[in-house]
């Protein structure tokens, strides 16, 4: 046995579950019988002890500040002996060129893809290079192993979903689409072994959960789909399963929680009449695209044939879409709910490339302005596109022609539509916008638009650009005085200073029932440097102001507000 320290680190993003990967690597080394510690982020308290050896975690490339971060305290943990250091996960698999060409973090072993090999294989030990541990050439691989629970109980990090077995039935994918980087990263479609080692793994070893979220990329394509249902069902989480929380009955819920593919589903009754079988909730089908519609509706109206009536659906856009598609699919979600009685929460996926280091990406029928206007709807309501019709009308427009007009619409008026439509102050500060878009040529509205899209960086940088444009007398007149209403303010609270989401439409409650903070999504984009509410504590929650909060701050650009 060992008696090796082993300091994990996940960096200080962001992230709805906990990391996994460490898990299972925490799993094998205290097998070993080594001491094993997680940190999230830059935990000073780390560099007090000597570690043998530190790995840190990646997730999403665009937190590439972040993770540089961590990956720079590591090796000061590792008393800056580089060698001591493995970073591995998603970023690291799909950008190891990015990684391995920094000169300061030579020495670091960037792993990529999984880790399903014998442990030594896996993690590329040499026992010429004195790494322990090198001679473990036939031990379980440890993607496989039961994940390490233990070590989330001394951070100060609360996962959004934390009581639940976390696992895949299958890895990787039959798809090849271009957005995603799953090809990559797992390969091809593959089988995991039987749930029933994992959950019960876990049970023992780390007390019963409440939920199974299972992270399979295609479950729908796995050739054991009917097995893994069955064995979902014999280990209790048939439809309608509860377990007992606090002395009370708790539902409890299953969730393939990267989708299912409606191009597979719509083929056969069988997914779906499996799938009711089971506490699933919410299902999460794709709409990447309106290419896919035909079976997407098709899936749905199945799915509640089959009494599924709780569902959630991821739609990219900013990939090849234009706005107006992304309007239709959101849109046919709203009808469906109004026609089958269910409800279908929208969760719009802002695309980003996967090796790309922000959040930067315009897609080629997008631009920089939309993309902000967009996310200022959404923030109103945490990323999800609301089930409720009065609402979604409100805030996204009763037709195509209306959202694309409202895209363009300063983000004061867009997010405190309450004010400028109801209020008599606001109701003559948009009239006079109106008239001033009215007034314009198609030439003048593009050039508009162009010079919204323009200026890259937070409010205040884009609020100088545009006072700047409004007094040039190289731009157009009638495009210089409507330039100067995108000044106009999405933040309030001037009593306190603040900086909170109000209530887009008080007298609207945007959807009876909103998905639970479980149920949302990983990353909707929500938290983008140039539009997103600063409020980053682990903890934090987008607050909505009261009703009587709601009067805009209005600025100018003549410094003035009022």
């Amino acid at each position: 046995m060992s008696d090796n320290k082993i300091l994990l680190i996940e960096p200080g993003y962001r992230n709805k579950y906990p990391p996994l990967g460490l898990m299972k690597l925490a799993s094998y080394h205290r097998a070993r019988g080594d001491i094993v510690k997680l940190v999230k982020g830059e935990e000073r308290s780390a560099l007090y002890e000597a570690w043998d050896r530190v790995y840190v975690t990646t997730l999403f490339s665009f937190e590439w500040n972040r993770t540089e971060q961590a990956i720079d305290f590591a090796i000061v943990a590792a008393g800056n002996q580089p060698e001591r250091v493995f970073v591995g996960g998603i970023a690291a698999s799909l950008m190891r060129d990015e990684f391995t060409k920094e000169p300061r973090w030579v020495g670091v072993r960037f792993i990529a893809g999984l880790l399903d090999g014998p442990p030594a294989q896996a993690l590329q030990l040499s026992a010429a290079d004195g790494d322990f541990g090198a001679g473990d050439t036939t031990g379980e691989a440890i993607e496989e192993r039961t994940p390490d629970y233990s070590i989330l109980e001394h951070v100060d990090y609360t996962y959004p979903v934390r009581d639940a077995y976390f696992g895949y039935a299958s890895r990787g994918c039959i798809r090849k689409c271009h957005f995603c980087g799953v090809p990559k990263l797992e390969g091809a479609q593959k089988e995991m072994p039987p749930l029933a080692k994992l959950v019960h793994g876990i049970a023992d070893a780390h007390g019963e959960k409440k939920d199974l979220i299972l992270m399979d990329n295609n479950i729908t394509a796995s050739a054991r789909y009917k097995e893994v249902i069955a064995e979902i069902r014999d280990l209790g989480f048939k439809a309608g399963a509860v377990i007992t929380r606090d002395g009370r009955p708790v539902k409890r819920r299953v969730d393939f929680n990267q989708g299912v593919d409606a191009r597979i589903l719509a083929k056969s009754s069988m997914y779906l009449r499996e799938m009711s079988t089971i506490c699933i909730s919410p299902l999460r089908i794709a709409f990447d695209h309106i290419g896919v519609r035909k079976v997407y509706e098709t899936s749905v109206r199945m799915a509640a044939d089959n009494g599924i009536t709780s569902l959630s659906n991821y739609m990219l856009y900013n990939f090849m879409d234009p706005p107006e598609d992304l309007y239709e699919r959101l849109r046919l979600n709203i009808e469906l709910n109004e026609q089958l009685g269910i409800r279908i929460w929208s969760f719009p996926m802002r695309y980003q490339p996967v090796t790309l280091k922000d959040r930067s990406h315009v897609g080629p029928r997008w631009n920089r302005y939309y993309l902000r206007t967009f996310q200022v709807i959404l923030q109103a309501t945490h990323g999800v596109v609301s089930g409720n019709p009065a609402f979604f009308r409100r805030a996204y427009g009763r037709d195509r022609r209306e959202f694309l007009r409202l895209l363009s619409y300063p983000h004061g008026m867009v997010f405190h539509r309450e004010y400028y439509e109801k209020d008599p102050d606001g109701i003559g500060v948009k009239e006079e916008y109106d008239a001033l878009r009215e007034r314009m040529s198609k030439n003048q509205e593009a050039e508009l638009l162009r010079l919204l899209a323009e200026p890259v960086g937070g409010e205040k940088a884009r609020a100088d650009y545009y006072c700047r444009i409004s007094g040039s007398r190289g731009v157009d007149a009638l495009i210089r005085e409507a330039i100067a209403f995108h000044v106009l303010g999405t933040k309030d609270d001037g009593a306190t200073g603040r900086r909170v989401v109000l209530a887009m439409f008080p007298s609207l409650n945007p959807d009876p029932v909103l998905p639970s903070e479980e149920e949302m999504v990983e990353d909707a984009g929500l938290h983008d440097q140039e539009t997103a509410v600063k409020d980053m504590g682990p903890d934090s929650k987008l607050r909505v102001a009261s009703e009587e909060n709601s009067r805009p701050q209005v600025a100018s650009c003549s410094g003035e507000t009022g």
